[in-house]
């Protein structure tokens, strides 16, 4: 423990004792807690940082939209973006900016855009009052709820809880916030239905430290490579052995940088040099000329980044290295028993639903 995070334990204990009756209130029934009318899964993890929600929302949207089901994903956005506004948030991808929505949902309405327009039907609902956005939904014809980031949300009620957990940093050192990277107490686990340990095929060590607060089905999901894509050019993807050749620069702004360098290299890429911004940066011209600069010095012939800092990126350098983008995908393992046990879950709290 660093002594900045010392001086803060004392703000943890108060941050955990009040996560803890939050949770109590909302049980007693203090708090209200609100339902909708269809089916609410939400997606969520108990520390701050990407541990993969929105790989792991994108692939449950397109399992429903293959099947014909109307799906709204209701997501708060970065910082709560449209706070008390009525536009909460839609398909086609040209409907919001990240800068008005934030880049997550703007990448979630650009993924799924595609599917919805052959299958079922899509809309990405944001704004800090989900309750609100679930409801805006539902009177739209909506019936099938995924609710971003949602595990901490208890104002809505939900028929299916995921959490994820990282392999890389499962825990955050075991501490809370704001000494320590845990939003809860490990026992907040024992609230999951399903866990899913991402980054990891196989971790019975982290396994065994979950059975220790929950009891739910737990699963393995690995973050898969799609393509290395150069958008603002050719909109197309890159033969493998064509990427393969590069000497790339890699950059991101993403909750867990140290994630996507991990990924990097596990998908046989290995960066000669590499820069990391805070979550959600959005690029000025300085940090552009910064990159190209950087890059240049270390040999680089371009720069690679994640799907979500390209919406953040701006305009392309004319004159600059070109700027690829990784798209990546949940790979989850043992899919098929995945499905049975949430559609178990959901026979039970809701009758005659199917999945």
């Amino acid at each position: 423990m660093t002594f900045t995070e010392t001086l803060l334990w004392p703000v943890s204990v108060a941050y955990s004792l009040g996560a803890r009756l939050r949770v109590r209130l909302y049980r007693a029934g203090i708090f209200r807690q609100h339902t909708l009318k269809g089916v609410v899964i939400s997606v969520g993890n108990i520390t701050v940082g990407g541990t993969g929600k929105t790989p792991m929302v994108l692939w449950l949207a397109e399992r429903l939209l293959a099947e014909g089901k109307s799906v709204a994903i209701l997501t708060r956005g970065y910082r709560g973006f449209l706070r008390g506004s009525k536009e909460k948030g839609t398909s086609p991808p040209t409907a919001q900016k990240p800068a008005i929505s934030g880049d997550e949902p703007e990448l979630l309405v650009r993924r799924i855009a595609a599917r919805a327009s052959s299958e079922g039907r899509s809309r990405v609902a944001v704004g800090a009052d989900r309750v609100a956005s679930g409801r805006s939904a539902e009177r739209e014809g909506f019936d099938w709820f995924l609710l971003d980031d949602g595990f901490q949300h208890l104002r809505l009620a939900r028929d299916l809880d995921i959490v994820l957990v990282d392999a890389a940093n499962p825990f955050g050192g075991g501490r809370l916030l704001p000494s320590g990277r845990l939003r809860e107490p490990m026992s907040a686990l024992g609230r999951a239905d399903i866990i899913v340990i991402t980054r990891s095929t196989h971790a019975p060590a982290l396994e065994a430290a979950i059975r220790r607060y929950s009891s739910a089905s737990v699963f393995f999901a690995t973050i898969r490579l799609d393509a290395i894509s150069q958008p603002a050019i050719t909109r197309q993807d890159l033969p493998v052995a064509e990427w393969r050749t590069r000497r790339f620069f890699a950059f991101c702004g993403i909750g867990n940088p140290a994630a996507f360098f991990d990924d990097l290299r596990e998908w046989g890429i290995t960066p000669v040099g590499a820069a990391k911004f805070p979550d959600h940066h959005r690029y000025s011209e300085s940090d552009r000329t910064r990159l190209h600069a950087g890059a240049r010095r270390v040999g680089a012939d371009a720069l690679l980044c994640t799907e979500k800092d390209i919406l953040n990126y701006g305009e392309a350098r004319p004159e600059g290295l070109p700027v690829f983008l990784a798209r990546v995908s949940l790979a989850m393992q043992n899919e098929d028993a995945f499905w049975s046990a949430a559609e178990e879950i959901l026979a039970r709290r809701r009758p005659g639903i199917s999945l």
